[in-house]
């Protein structure tokens, strides 16, 4: 992997970093240093193996919390982590599906995804523990009691088959987004394409945001007798050429060049 030259990091927010620096700072006593750096290692794809070890550290982080307990450095650290592929953070981001702070959790859930950590799977299975009635939003907070979103789509990526009987009361959630996200674990776990209708569906809802969720699930999960729907959902043309790509790519995978493949093709021609 191919890190930035210090001439491309020395612009980012104003501060001279390089790698070496980035690495230093995350080591430092002054919290907003730390912060920063996790960010940065991240954002530049960072993957030394001195930055995977201190990135890795950060995740018990007792230094920078906020008035309501969250662990802000934690976080950064689990969504750098993810986005640098090794596998060696996989036992240190289980553990922050312990953490007491609902975004490390989530942030630890979409990391291992992203990193492919299939034993991690029991791990994220017990966040489903009590069902769509335990899945509320806690008083006072914007989130509900468990990261179901990502704890789902992980599940999903993940192929634990294990869950499905878990995953599919969640279709009935009453948040759109934790629909989407079941829908889209149940169509990569069985392959039943009533679920990858049930993302179409959702390219209809008022919603905006929602749409581009949808978009985004359809795209993930490879499912192409959305294409059309896709290419005519009232969304901007960059989150349906990302969904249509994302069509392509898995057909691709199958080394299938033949006429869906052509299909999708033409309709990110007609979008450009």
């Amino acid at each position: 992997m191919i890190e930035p030259s210090v001439e491309e990091c020395s612009t980012e927010n104003g501060l001279q970093l390089t790698p070496d620096l980035a690495i230093a700072n995350l080591q430092s006593s002054d919290l907003s240093l730390r912060y920063y750096a996790a960010w940065w290692l991240g954002r530049f794809r960072v993957s030394r193996p001195e930055a995977i070890n201190v990135l890795i550290a950060a995740l018990e982080d007792e230094a920078d919390r906020t008035e309501l307990g969250g662990y802000p450095l934690r976080r950064n650290a689990a969504r750098a982590l993810g986005k640098l592929g090794n596998p060696q953070a996989i036992p240190g981001l289980i553990k922050c599906l312990e953490c007491s702070d609902f975004y490390v959790r989530e942030a630890a859930a979409q990391s291992l995804e992203m990193l492919d950590g299939k034993v991690a799977v029991s791990a994220l299975i017990k966040l489903l523990a009590g069902g769509v009635a335990q899945a509320v939003q806690i008083p006072g907070r914007p989130h509900l009691t468990q990261p179901y979103e990502a704890v789902i789509e992980a599940l999903g990526s993940l192929g634990a088959t294990e869950a499905i009987s878990l995953i599919q009361p969640f279709l009935e959630h009453p948040t759109p987004r934790v629909q989407c996200a079941a829908a889209r674990a149940m169509y990569q776990l069985t392959q039943d394409p009533s679920y990858g209708e049930i993302l179409v569906k959702m390219l209809a809802q008022e919603d905006l945001k929602l749409r581009r969720v949808a978009l985004g699930d359809l795209g993930a999960i490879g499912y192409m007798a959305a294409a059309e729907a896709i290419a005519q959902s009232k969304v901007e043309n960059s989150f349906k050429l990302i969904a249509l790509k994302g069509l392509l790519e898995h057909q691709l995978a199958t080394f299938d060049m033949g006429d869906d493949a052509i299909r999708v093709m033409n309709l990110m021609d007609s979008l450009l």
